[in-house]
């Protein structure tokens, strides 16, 4: 069946007209001076045959018709003239965009790379599969699902959802994916993106948290757990008479069953495993790792404590206990148990290292409980049974000359804690006791992105002590107004439930959430925002991100080609030699752009720690911050990276040398043909 209409960037559906493939595709193979065209010719034929194929019953969009031709064009053999085409397709993209028109009508200015993630991911489809909404629908739907709860406290609901849908569709806000898939959509599968589920010492809570993470990953959430309580390996049990397999057997079960259950069937799911470094157990989960393909759905930490550290410092031994028990089963040599964590993070990235005792120790509801372990990428610490809602604030949207505009920040901080107190009451939670356990405490994150370019576009190189004070003055500026805003929204609506068991009671009146800001990865977020993650430095100028379960994404950071094409010296030669290795720093260019624009593995990793430790000073919950490291790094930069983290108070620290997973997220030089803009390179990416 012949196509005969094809639906516009605008929604319009006009007549279809194979020409202008045919057109497209010659223009791709001329560029290359790769075939002629009969060559077009084929491919063309090819599309048609594909679209009229997967489309006889719908009407294809321009999109569909120009991922088809790419698929076509690699399909034949015909790579290089696929790269063109991508081309070819961003061209003409940005020349819509100077013409004041956008991908879709009234849409964000999105890059090539969002519009990917949020279609394969987050727009809502239909029994059949097919895309029924737009990345502006999907931000007003957000908005109207989140705004409705002001309902609930008698104000005006549609002011806020007009407040909170400007700061999605402006890209200066985005909350985490969890609330972009299911809010107003399906929020019985939860809007949180950080959960933490106990694990007890006997089958029944064991397999009841399996039962609860798989409901967590179906709705798009992450699970943390500690796997403390359970006995070591060896140890008799009375009931049965046979013995216990230990914690890393049990973690097995709960890898395979996140390998069955895509979150929300749109992505893996994640998970983090911690055990206490006083574990008689603790060198086998140190290790663990090694296995290949052994909890590829885990990120894996010990939770180190001060007695560890000082016996550490004092080259002394320390008891390891038995958690059934409370018995000391032995002593060891601390310096032995650090040399192996060193040497697996070396081989691996795993482990990482929490510091539960300076957790603890900002722990404002103490009263209530312990807390054991953190959310997958380690920036939530969280109590048993607990949840947290996730957003951030893209940076480089408060920057202008060179200057940062306060004022503009400091309102949408005050929207942003609106939006994230409200998600709370926007999602019904699937498991009473962490539903209960959230709205005691009522904690939510609120972090950052394009932390990078920030600096590169106030002319401060990442790794200055410039860099750091202002590091301190952002966060500091963004904590105090988002603790201000909770006081605020507190007024109105009360306080936390377990305000009274806080440290909060001691220092003021009103407070509506127990935290209120968190530094978290943003993996996929940053991608739609078209920014570097976090408060990464820029992995590369030109790299690949891998992403949904292997699509690959090349991306350029558009900042350096903004300031590339400013300042005359953007050339296709000089972003082909760049991405050859993804650095400038072998590339001819002016001084001070290739000064600003130093990459991850150009930092020594002491500028990574203290990075971290800047924004954790004003940071209520904890920073997700990778350590990047070059494949040449020796063990003793691990040690000296996790050292330092301790010395100056962090909460955790992960480090990753680059190639030491066979899968990475982010890949330079030659792989570079299509995703990172920062941490979190191993498998498990969060938000």
């Amino acid at each position: 069946m012949a196509l005969i209409h094809i639906k516009k960037r605008d929604n319009r559906v006009v007549a279809f007209e194979k020409e202008k493939i045919l057109h497209a595709v010659e223009k791709a193979f001329h560029a290359t001076k790769t075939g002629g065209h009969q060559d077009a010719e084929k491919i063309t034929h090819y599309v048609l045959h594909v679209l009229e194929k997967k489309f006889r019953y719908t009407t294809p969009t321009v999109e569909n018709v120009q991922d088809t031709v790419e698929e076509a064009l690699i399909k034949n053999g015909y790579a290089r003239v696929g790269s063109a085409y991508v081309l070819y397709r961003e061209k003409h993209r940005k020349q819509r965009e100077e013409r004041g028109v956008r991908e879709w009508h009234e849409e964000p200015r999105l890059s090539v790379n969002a519009m990917k993630v949020l279609q394969r991911r987050y727009l809502l489809r239909d029994t059949e599969g097919n895309i029924v909404e737009t990345p502006q629908q999907l931000f007003r739907r957000v908005a109207r699902a989140i705004a409705a709860a002001d309902k609930e406290y008698k104000q005006n609901a549609h002011h806020a959802e007009e407040e909170f849908y400007e700061m999605m569709i402006n890209l200066e806000f985005l909350p985490n994916t969890p609330t972009l898939m299911n809010a107003g959509a399906q929020p019985s599968l939860g809007l949180a993106a950080c959960y933490v589920l106990p694990i007890e010492d006997n089958l029944e809570s064991i397999f009841s948290s399996l039962k609860w993470q798989a409901l967590i990953h179906q709705g798009g959430g992450g699970v943390g757990f500690s796997f403390n309580r359970l006995r070591p390996k060896g140890e008799l049990i009375q009931s049965s008479k046979g013995t216990s397999s230990g914690p890393v057997s049990f973690m097995r079960i709960f890898d395979t069953a996140t390998d069955v259950i895509k979150n929300g069937g749109k992505r893996r799911g994640a998970n983090m495993a911690v055990l206490r470094v006083d574990h008689p157990d603790i060198l086998a989960f140190v290790s663990c790792k090694q296995q290949k393909g052994f909890l590829e759905n885990f990120n894996i930490s010990v939770a180190i404590t001060d007695v560890f550290m000082h016996a550490l410092k004092m080259n002394r031994t320390y008891a390891l206990i038995n958690p059934h028990t409370q018995k000391e089963v032995r002593k060891t040599a601390a310096r032995d148990v650090w040399k192996k964590i060193m040497e697996n993070a070396w081989k691996t990235g795993d482990p990482g290292i929490i510091f539960i005792d300076e957790i603890n120790r900002h722990n404002a509801v103490l009263e209530a409980g312990e807390i054991e372990t953190t959310n997958p990428c380690g920036e939530q610490p969280l109590l048993p049974f607990e949840s947290c809602t996730l957003g951030s604030i893209n940076l480089t949207k408060f920057v202008k000359q060179k200057e940062v505009q306060w004022d503009k920040l400091g309102n949408i901080v005050e929207r942003a804690v609106h939006f994230l107190d409200n998600t709370l009451d926007a999602s019904t939670i699937p498991l009473m006791d962490v539903e209960r356990t959230t709205k005691e405490n009522r904690r939510i994150g609120l972090g950052v992105m394009g932390w990078a370019e920030m600096l590169i576009l106030l002319e401060i190189r990442y790794d200055s002590n410039e860099a750091l004070r202002m590091a301190e003055t952002v966060m500091k500026f963004i904590q105090d107004h988002a603790h201000e805003a909770s006081k605020q929204l507190a007024v109105i609506r009360g306080n936390f439930p377990n305000f009274n068991k806080s440290t909060w009671k001691k220092t003021q009146d009103y407070m509506r959430n127990v935290a209120v800001t968190t530094i978290a990865p943003t993996g996929s977020l940053s991608i739609i925002a078209n920014t570097s993650s976090g408060i990464e430095p820029l992995f590369g100028i030109s790299f690949v991100r891998e992403v949904m379960e292997g699509t690959q994404l090349p991306e350029t950071n558009p900042v350096f080609t903004k300031i590339a094409k400013e300042r005359g010296f953007y050339t296709e030669a000089l972003m082909k030699k760049i991405a050859q290795n993804g650095s400038a720093a072998k590339v001819n260019m002016p001084h001070d752009i290739k000064r600003l624009f130093v990459t991850a593995h150009e930092i020594k990793p002491e500028w990574h720690v203290r990075m971290q430790a800047a924004f954790q000073k004003f940071t209520d919950n904890a920073v997700s911050k990778t350590v990047n490291l070059p494949p040449d790094a020796a063990v003793k930069d691990v040690e000296k990276a996790y050292m330092l983290a301790y010395e100056l108070q962090c909460k955790g620290i992960t480090v990753f040398r680059y190639g030491s997973k066979e899968q990475q997220v982010l890949y330079l030089g030659k792989k570079v043909e299509a995703e990172f803009a920062g941490g979190c390179p191993g498998k498990q990416c969060g938000n």
